[in-house]
């Protein structure tokens, strides 16, 4: 049977490639897209490289678009086995520097809102039918920014990178990640998180030098493992990173 995956904020970046690679292992990818026209555009360059994928409108800050998605998957397939949990922003001032005492109140909103609350609440949306997979895999993209043992580190180079509310929001889903795998542990469901690295996006700028091709593997690695995987992970290319 075919696996079904859904990976959110799939019209660029990492989340394109994530849906791509994982599309080029004959699964059927739900493209989620808050921007419609730039959904379509993603699925008519997929679909023309022979891929099986279809554009969702989804903005994961609209409740009414996580249940029409939920709704979709279980008219269309009765089940979802992949879910990649990507759509993130960026909306910090910059991100050098510590703009913890003067960060605005809508910013951490706004960022929490996309970055933890809508992952959050499509994840719990979506469990039902990731239950009713044969070996449901769920992925956090997270981000090394938000791990505390990488920012008491004065020796690592992100320490002197400390923009806020993007790092408070994944080290929010960091411990989503975990409490998610430990509450499904009795489960064939396996629940991670990765770091795709620096990597050339809106979020990570033209400067860094990872590709969203080589962002991507991380995440589509965890998605495809098998059921001696791990679980309730924080990693990289396979290596373990600190929480």
């Amino acid at each position: 049977m075919t696996k079904i995956a859904l990976v959110t904020g799939a019209n660029k970046g990492i989340g394109f490639e994530t849906a791509k690679q994982l599309a080029q292992h004959d699964i059927k990818v739900l493209l989620g897209a808050r921007n419609e026209t730039e959904g379509k555009k993603a699925e008519e360059i997929l679909r023309a490289q022979s891929l099986d994928v279809t554009f969702v409108k989804l903005d994961i800050s609209v409740s009414h678009d996580i249940e029409n998605i939920k709704n979709y998957i279980d008219r269309e397939f009765g089940k979802l086995d992949i879910l990649i949990n990507n759509a993130a922003v960026f909306l910090d001032s910059a991100w050098f520097g510590n703009n913890t005492e003067t960060v605005p109140l809508k910013t951490l909103r706004d960022t929490f809102d996309i970055n933890y609350f809508g992952t959050v609440e499509l994840t719990q949306s979506l469990l039902p039918a990731i239950r009713k997979s044969e070996a449901g895999r769920i992925v956090n993209i997270s981000s090394v920014s938000g791990s505390f043992g990488v920012h008491l580190d004065e020796t690592h180079w992100l320490y002197a990178l400390k923009p806020y509310a993007y790092s408070a929001s994944k080290t929010a889903l960091n411990q989503f990640t975990v409490f998610l795998a430990n509450a499904l542990g009795n489960t064939k469901i396996k629940v991670n998180a990765v770091n795709p690295g620096w990597v050339k996006t809106s979020i990570g700028s033209d400067q860094a030098p990872l590709t969203p091709e080589d962002g991507a593997k991380s995440g589509v690695a965890l998605a495809l493992m098998d059921e001696n995987g791990p679980a309730g992970t924080f990693s990289q290319a396979g290596e373990t990173l600190p929480w």
